[in-house]
């Protein structure tokens, strides 16, 4: 699981924020904490649903979501 958010991390990085990986829940959902400029962007749902779920459902067949949390 940190492998795969350490291989998107950069990307958000460059850009001002960061994501933190909080928990996984029972249900299947990774639950992250963002940082920084992701707080207030418009497009960190696109991020966390194009780029972190994807890839965490790619990579870890067991994740059915992502959901950020404060």
């Amino acid at each position: 699981m940190e492998k795969v958010i350490s291989l998107i991390r950069p990307a958000v990085q460059s850009d001002g924020g960061d994501l933190e990986l909080v928990a996984i829940a029972a249900d299947g959902v990774v639950e992250v904490r963002l940082h920084g400029a992701c707080v207030a962007c418009p497009s960190s749902t696109m991020t966390l649903q194009m780029g972190l779920e994807r890839n965490l459902k790619a990579h870890v067949p067991e994740v059915k979501g992502v959901r950020a949390v404060s």
